[in-house]
């Protein structure tokens, strides 16, 4: 049932002619009647059904603009790796005695970072990490020597891009309180990310289908992209 705060948004938004994202950001921001700060959700449909196989696409993007977000960063390392971790402001970090908290169901953390010999422990949880995507990555940057620069990457705001099994993409690219020029820059970040991405793929026609915007409790209006993807 929809609330009297939904029945009063603009109706059959989906049925507009599509326009760019920086016209229709006043839109999206007028929609944002609850009472918090609603975040700016873009919603992309790939052309994921291709004659051979279906297009598995799974990247990540550094949002310049950051997310408006507070990331929970666990590190698992050895004891060598362990001060520079925490130097890098990451919230929780241990070796042997952490994977088995994680082997217990202890996930108290929004993204793991994991040392290339650790990995090999790790990879065991699989069960464990993996249904929450929380599994360590190399092509994702989590799987590293290089620990300070992924924990700041993790906290100043990168985003996982990955479509689910019917071709569907979201993410947020920020907070209604963000300014209209941190979105945009966001935004572009995203389909620089997934134009580059395209290149690694083998797909025909286009990769991007459709692409909505919406803030977390509005509704949706259909993005005109500047390039097509």
């Amino acid at each position: 049932m929809k609330s009297k705060r939904y029945k009063k948004l603009p109706q059959k938004t989906k049925e507009l002619k599509s326009e760019t994202l920086d016209k229709i950001l006043i839109n999206i921001k007028n929609n944002c009647t609850a009472k918090f700060d609603e975040s700016i959700d873009l919603s992309f449909r790939i052309n994921n059904k291709q004659k051979k196989n279906e297009v598995n696409l799974r990247t990540i993007v550094n949002m310049p603009g950051g997310t408006g977000k507070t990331v929970k960063v666990a590190v698992v390392c050895e004891d060598n790796k362990i001060d520079e971790s925490k130097k890098a402001n990451a919230d929780i970090v241990g070796g042997d005695d952490f994977i088995e908290k994680i082997k217990n169901g202890d996930l108290n953390f929004d993204k793991l970072i994991c040392t290339p010999s650790m990995m090999i422990k790790l990879s065991k949880l699989g069960k464990v990490l993996g249904p929450k995507g929380l599994m360590p990555n190399p092509k994702l940057g989590t799987v590293t020597n290089d620990i300070s620069k992924a924990v700041n990457e993790a906290k100043a705001g990168q985003v996982e891009i990955r479509n689910d099994k019917d071709g569907n993409i979201g993410l947020s690219i920020g907070k209604k309180s963000f300014d209209d020029e941190k979105l945009i820059k966001n935004y572009n970040a995203v389909i620089d990310a997934l134009d580059k991405e395209k290149s690694n793929l083998t797909i025909k026609g286009d990769l991007v289908k459709q692409l909505y915007v919406t803030s977390s409790m509005g509704v949706s209006y259909k993005v005109k992209m500047d390039k097509s993807l």
